[in-house]
């Protein structure tokens, strides 16, 4: 694996982590919104005991409301997470499950239509470019039957990664911002691409059948969270 995955892993979760330190506001607003983007989750895939599911991009650090799934879902003998971190914190912190270290942008070592259930939180705006966005939502429908995707909504009021209030609004204005207050790693598309419905349903195959919605605190398109939710069995 190369190492270089590790270090961009780290760095990705240390930057984060700055922010939504442990106490704070900003990390009680992510847990508030991750908790509604998995009971959207349960309600909307109505996953069983027996039902198997992919969790891509799992994070290393652990603390708050990250690895919700992993946290919440009763039986985590079914969940295979995969990350780019080496994964020495999760496995200890969530045992029963599975978890695979994997490359940034590679193909998923998995068959096709190996789970009945592939998710990703908070991934996909990582993914570096729209080339590499559209592969990895390819990848999350080959090896699973039906398809969950949530994303931070770059219209909520205050923007994700860096607490900024409204600067996620424009580009240009979000990357000025970052440089400004100390905040450059995410001014990299390389490592944040800001994303919005419209652009999520640019990203989605269009052959596709793809439900398109708000998540996480609502507050109708300025909503903190996105989701994307396909079927295999439906398409």
């Amino acid at each position: 694996m190369d190492k270089r995955d590790n270090v961009v892993s780290d760095q990705h979760d240390h930057c984060y982590y700055e922010v939504v330190k442990p106490g704070s506001v900003a990390e009680w607003l992510m847990m508030r919104a991750r908790r509604q983007i998995y009971e959207d989750f349960k309600k909307i895939m109505r996953p069983e005991a027996c039902t198997t599911i992919l969790d891509v991009g799992v994070s290393d650090v652990v603390q708050g409301g990250d690895n919700i799934i992993e946290r919440l879902y009763p039986y985590p003998s079914q969940i295979t997470a995969v990350g780019l971190g080496e994964g020495g914190e999760f496995r200890e912190s969530f045992p029963a499950i599975k978890y695979s270290q994997i490359a940034s942008g590679a193909r998923l070592p998995y068959g096709d239509g190996e789970f009945a259930i592939s998710t990703a939180n908070a991934v996909l705006e990582h993914v570096g470019s729209t080339d590499g966005q559209k592969y990895f939502v390819l990848e999350l429908m080959r090896v699973a039957k039906e398809v969950f995707i949530s994303i931070p909504n770059r219209y909520f009021p205050v923007e994700h990664h860096t607490a900024m209030p409204f600067a996620g609004w424009n580009d240009a204005t979000f990357r000025l911002a970052c440089r400004a207050l100390g905040k450059e790693y995410w001014a990299d598309p390389q490592n944040l691409i800001l994303m919005s419905a419209s652009r999520l349903k640019r990203i989605v195959p269009q052959s596709g059948k793809w439900e398109i919605g708000f998540t996480g605190i609502r507050f109708g398109p300025f909503s903190s969270n996105i989701y994307a939710y396909t079927s295999m069995r439906r398409v």
